[in-house]
C-alpha cells in the first residue's frame, strides 16, 4: 500500500512539474477559448488577435447609400397637410443627394451581404467597398425592421464569407472584436468583452435580444461584424447608448443565430416569417397583480385581440392572463413574442390561460404575422 502512495505522489509530482513548465514557457499550448493566439514576432512570443482580425476583416464591406431628397426653399409650416400640400407645389422644393454610410457581412460566396435595415432605409442607390478595393452596386433583396436587419446582394467573384459561430456559445466576460467603417475613416477593429446576453427592453426594435459589449462601436460601424476570437461572426453590431454620439461603451449586436435565420428566410420568402396569434401582450405590473389576485408578476396580460386573428377563433379574450407556452411558463410580454416568432404558420401551440379565478387550457393554431408597416414621413 505505501509503495503505490508513493508511486501516486511522486506521479502527482511530476505532473505538476510539466504543467509549471508548459505555463511558463508555452502557456498558448493549455486550453482556452479567449486567449489571444500566440505570433511570432521578432523571435519573441507575444498575444494577438490578428489571425481573428485577418480571418474576418475581409468579409465585412462599407456600405454607401444615396437618396434624393426634396429640400423645401423656404421654411415650412407646422401644419402636416399644409406641408404636405406646399411638397407638392411646382418649384417649391429642390431635389439634393443625400448620402450615409454603414457596414456589412458577407454572409454567402454567392453574394448575400447582411446589414441593418437603418443603414439602406429609403436608399435609392447601395454601394458596397470591399477591402480588397472592389466596389459593386447591391440590390436590396429584402428587409425586416422589426428586428433592424437587412440583406443585399452583390454580383463579385471569389467573395470571402465569414464563418458563423454554428454552437452559439457566446458568455458574458468573452473577448470580441467589432469590425467596421466608423465615422468613414476606413475599416477599424476595436476590441472587448460581452458585457450582458438577452438584452431587450431598450425601445430599439419590436423585436429585441441584444449581445451587450463595451467593444466601441460609433456611427458607421452599424451593420459591422462582431466576430469571437477564432474570427467567427457572433453579431451584427446595431447601436449604441450614448449622449453625445461616440461610444460609451454600451454597444449592442444582433447575435448571430437569429440573424441567420432572419437571412434565410428573406433569401427564400423575400421578407422574416414569422410566429403570430393575432394578439397585443402586456407586461404584468404590480398593480396588475394585486388587481388579477395574481401572486407574483410573471406571465402577460392580453390587452388586445385582433379579429377574425388565431386568438379570437381559439377563444382568447381581453384581460387573459398566459401563463404557459407549450408547457414552458411564459416570463413577460417579450418572452411571448420572441418564443412565438420562430414558429411555423399552421403549428399548434398549447397555451395555459387564467381567466376569473380559473385556469384554461387552449390549443391554438399559429398565423403568420402580417408584415410591419411603417407610417409614412
Amino acid at each position: 500500500m505505501r509503495r503505490l502512495w508513493l508511486i501516486f505522489a511522486q506521479t502527482v509530482t511530476v505532473c505538476l512539474a510539466v504543467l509549471f513548465l508548459v505555463s511558463t514557457l508555452r502557456p498558448q499550448w493549455l486550453p482556452g477559448r479567449d486567449r489571444p493566439p500566440a505570433v511570432e514576432a521578432a523571435g519573441q512570443t507575444i498575444a494577438s488577435y490578428a489571425p481573428a482580425v485577418a480571418k474576418a476583416a475581409p468579409s465585412v464591406v462599407n456600405v454607401y447609400t444615396r437618396k434624393h431628397v426634396d429640400v423645401p426653399l423656404v421654411p415650412l409650416p407646422p401644419d402636416p397637410q399644409l406641408q404636405q400640400f406646399l411638397r407638392g407645389l411646382p418649384g417649391f422644393t429642390q431635389r439634393r443627394d443625400s448620402t450615409s454610410l454603414g457596414s456589412g457581412v458577407i454572409v454567402r460566396q454567392d453574394g448575400y451581404v447582411l446589414t441593418n435595415n437603418h443603414v439602406i432605409e429609403s436608399a435609392d442607390v447601395i454601394e458596397v467597398s470591399l477591402r480588397d478595393g472592389r466596389q459593386a452596386t447591391a440590390r436590396l433583396v429584402g428587409a425586416d425592421p422589426e428586428s433592424d436587419l437587412a440583406v443585399l446582394k452583390i454580383d463579385l467573384d471569389k467573395l470571402p464569407a465569414i464563418d458563423f459561430d454554428a454552437e452559439q456559445s457566446l458568455r458574458v466576460g468573452d473577448v470580441v472584436l467589432a469590425i467596421g467603417n466608423p465615422f468613414g475613416v476606413g475599416q477599424t477593429t476595436t476590441q472587448g468583452i460581452v458585457s450582458a446576453l438577452g438584452r431587450n427592453r431598450l425601445g430599439i426594435n419590436t423585436y429585441e435580444d441584444f449581445i451587450q459589449t463595451d467593444a466601441a462601436i460609433n456611427p458607421g460601424n452599424s451593420g459591422g461584424a462582431l466576430i469571437d476570437t477564432q474570427g467567427r461572426l457572433v453579431g451584427i453590431n446595431t447601436a449604441i447608448y450614448s449622449e453625445t454620439g461616440g461610444s460609451l461603451g454600451i454597444g449592442f449586436a444582433i447575435p448571430a443565430g437569429p440573424a441567420h435565420h432572419i437571412l434565410d428566410q428573406i433569401i427564400e420568402h423575400g421578407r422574416a416569417q414569422r410566429g403570430w396569434l393575432g394578439l397585443e401582450p402586456q407586461d404584468i405590473t404590480p398593480d396588475l397583480a394585486r388587481a388579477f389576485h395574481l401572486q407574483s408578476t410573471r406571465g402577460a396580460v392580453v390587452a388586445r385581440v385582433l379579429k377574425r386573428g388565431p386568438a379570437a377563433q381559439a377563444g382568447i379574450q381581453v384581460g387573459d392572463i398566459l401563463l404557459s407556452l407549450n408547457g414552458q411558463a411564459v416570463r413577460d410580454s417579450f418572452d411571448l413574442l420572441n418564443r412565438l416568432a420562430p414558429m411555423k404558420a399552421g403549428s399548434k401551440v398549447r397555451l395555459e390561460v387564467w381567466r376569473n379565478g380559473r385556469t384554461l387550457k387552449l390549443e391554438i393554431t399559429v398565423g403568420l404575422r402580417p408584415v410591419a408597416r411603417r407610417p409614412d414621413n
